[in-house]
C-alpha cells in the first residue's frame, strides 16, 4: 500500500501557506505518536474486564429514531390528535408533512410548531405560513378513565405561483438551452419578480461576454393565454469583434510589449481572424487597469491609462484604443522600518534591494517585503506581517517608503508527531524524524521547515506520486501557550 505523511489543518501564518500534509511539528502535549490502523485488542489474562453489552432499547424509544439520528424524549401534558394542512393545491400533503415535526401521535409543543413554520417557509413555496391549534379533551380506556389532554393542530399555507413555461423570443445566436442554464429559472420555479430580474441580468452579462454587446432583453410574465409564463424578449444586436488594438502615449515600453500583458487579442491572418478576438467589454476595461498597475509597477506611480472604441461601417468591427499618459518615473527617498523591537534595523536593511536614489520598481519592493516576513520567519516569529507604504514628496518624482512590521509573538515547537496514511513502520517514522533538524523546545525556523521538506521528498520513503497519494509535506501547528 502507498504511505504518505499528513496532518490536519494549517496554521494562518503566511509564509507557510505552502504546506499542505504530511508530517506534523505541532505544538501539542503529545511528545510523538505513529498513528496505525485501527487494531482490535482481545481478551487475555490480566486484561481488565470487558464492559457489559449494551442494553436493548425499548420499542417506545426504537420508533422515535429517524433518520438514523435518536431523538430526544418527549414530553408534554397534551398529545397531538391531528396534523391538517389547508391551502395547498400544487404541493402535495404528503410532501408538506414530511417536512414537520409535529406528528399524530407525539406530545404537543408550540415551539415546535414554530420551527415547523419556519421550515414550511424555507421550502419558497408559499407566500404565507400560519397555524391554528385546537384543544381537545377524552376519557382514556382504562379504570381510572382519567381525562386525556389532545390538540389538534391545522397548518395555513398560501402558495406561490409557480412559473408554467418560460418563452425566449428573439434569439438566433444563442439557443434555448443555453440561455436556459444561465438565466436559472425552468418550469415549476416559484414565480418571483426578483428571481426573473436576476435572470434577466445573467442573461445580459452572458451576451456581453460572447460579444453581444448592444444586445437588450426585456423580460415579463404572463401571456393571453397563460398567466403564469415567463417571457424574455431578445434583441441580440450583431457580434462584435476585435479589428486592431492600438496603444498611444507609451515611450518607455514598447507597443508590442504591451499588447502581450493584456488580455484582450485582436485578429489573427487568414481564417484564424474569427478566434480569440471577441469583444468583452469587462475585459477590456479590466485591461485598463492592468495597463496602469504594469507602469505603476515600473516606477511610474502616477500613470493613468484610459480607452477609446472606433467601430467600422458595419459596427461589427472595433478597434481598441489604449491612452497612456506616462508621467515621470519615480525614485526612492527614504527608506524606513517602524514597528520593530525584536530585530535591529540594520540586520532588516541588509535584506533590502531596494534602496535610497533607485528607481522604485514594485516588483523588487514585494520582493523585499518576502525577505523581512522570511528572516522573521527564520528567529520563530510565524505571524508577523509588512505593510509597505508610498509617501509622494512634494518634488516631482521623489517617493519614501515606509514599511510597518508587526511582528507578533515568537513560537517554539513544543512537541513532533509523526503520521502515516498506510502501512505503519516505526524504522520508517524513526527516519523521518532524523531528516528533520529541528527539536522540541526550539524555535520554529522556516529555514529548517523548508530543508527537512526536501529532505523527506529526496528519501523515497514514501509515495510521493500525487496520483497516488498526497506528496509528503511539514505542517507548523502552534498551540497557545508557546510563545515567547
Amino acid at each position: 500500500m502507498p504511505s504518505r505523511l499528513y496532518h490536519c489543518d494549517l496554521s494562518k501564518h503566511r509564509f507557510l501557506a505552502c504546506f499542505v500534509c504530511c508530517l506534523a511539528i505541532a505544538c501539542s502535549p503529545t511528545t510523538l505518536l505513529a498513528q496505525f490502523g485501527g487494531g482490535g485488542g482481545g481478551m487475555g489474562g490480566g486484561q481488565a474486564q470487558a464492559p457489559a453489552a449494551a442494553t436493548k432499547p425499548k420499542f417506545r424509544d426504537h420508533i422515535h429514531n429517524r433518520d438514523g439520528m435518536a431523538l430526544r424524549r418527549e414530553d408534554g401534558d397534551a398529545v397531538v390528535a391531528e396534523v391538517r394542512l389547508v391551502g395547498n393545491q400544487v404541493i402535495s400533503t404528503t410532501d408538506i408533512l414530511a417536512e414537520l415535526q409535529t406528528r399524530k401521535g407525539r406530545f404537543y409543543s408550540e415551539e415546535t410548531v414554530l420551527s415547523d413554520v419556519s421550515r414550511l417557509n424555507d421550502m419558497g413555496s408559499f407566500d404565507h405560513v400560519t397555524f391554528e391549534t385546537e384543544e381537545r379533551v377524552t376519557r382514556a380506556n382504562g379504570s381510572s378513565n382519567a381525562p386525556q389532554k389532545s390538540v389538534l393542530v391545522t397548518f395555513y399555507v398560501r402558495e406561490r405561483a409557480m412559473v408554467s413555461k418560460v418563452i425566449y423570443h428573439g434569439n438566433y445566436r444563442m439557443n434555448d438551452r443555453e440561455l436556459s442554464g444561465r438565466s436559472g429559472i425552468t418550469e415549476g420555479d416559484p414565480l418571483s419578480e426578483f428571481a426573473i430580474e436576476t435572470g434577466k441580468r445573467r442573461l445580459l452579462d452572458y451576451y456581453h461576454e460572447e460579444g453581444f454587446n448592444q444586445a437588450a432583453i426585456e423580460a415579463g410574465i404572463g401571456l393571453p393565454s397563460d398567466t403564469n409564463a415567463v417571457v424574455f424578449r431578445i434583441n441580440e444586436g450583431p457580434k462584435e469583434r476585435i479589428e486592431d488594438i492600438q496603444i498611444e502615449g507609451a515611450s518607455i515600453v514598447s507597443e508590442s510589449r504591451l499588447k502581450k500583458v493584456i488580455q484582450s487579442r485582436g485578429p489573427m491572418m487568414g481564417i484564424m481572424s474569427y478566434i480569440n478576438n471577441v469583444a468583452d467589454m469587462k475585459k477590456i476595461d479590466a485591461d485598463v487597469n492592468v495597463l496602469a498597475s504594469y507602469y505603476h509597477n515600473l516606477g511610474f506611480l502616477t500613470a493613468t491609462v484610459g480607452r477609446r472604441i472606433e467601430y467600422d461601417e458595419t459596427g461589427k468591427w472595433l478597434t481598441i484604443v489604449f491612452v497612456v499618459h506616462e508621467g515621470p518615473r519615480f525614485k526612492v527617498g527614504d527608506v524606513q522600518i517602524v514597528g520593530n523591537e525584536y530585530v535591529t534595523e540594520e540586520s532588516l536593511r541588509k535584506r533590502l534591494e531596494l534602496k535610497a536614489n533607485d528607481t522604485f520598481s514594485g516588483t523588487k519592493m514585494r520582493k523585499d517585503i518576502g525577505e523581512i516576513v522570511y528572516g522573521y520567519g527564520e528567529l520563530g516569529f510565524i505571524y508577523a506581517e509588512v505593510n509597505p507604504k508610498t509617501i509622494m514628496r512634494d518634488e516631482n518624482g521623489i517617493v519614501d517608503l515606509v514599511y510597518e512590521i508587526t511582528e507578533g509573538d515568537r513560537w517554539k515547537v513544543n512537541s513532533i508527531r509523526v503520521e502515516i496514511d498506510g502501512e505503519p513502520h516505526l524504522m520508517r517514522e524513526s527516519t523521518m524524524l532524523n531528516l528533520i533538524e529541528m527539536r522540541e523546545g526550539d524555535y520554529i525556523d522556516r529555514r529548517d521547515l523548508e530543508t527537512g521538506r526536501n529532505r523527506i521528498e529526496r528519501s523515497n520513503l514514501l509515495e510521493t506520486n500525487p496520483t497516488i497519494a498526497e506528496p509528503p509535506d511539514i505542517i507548523v501547528k502552534p498551540l497557545e501557550g508557546s510563545q515567547r
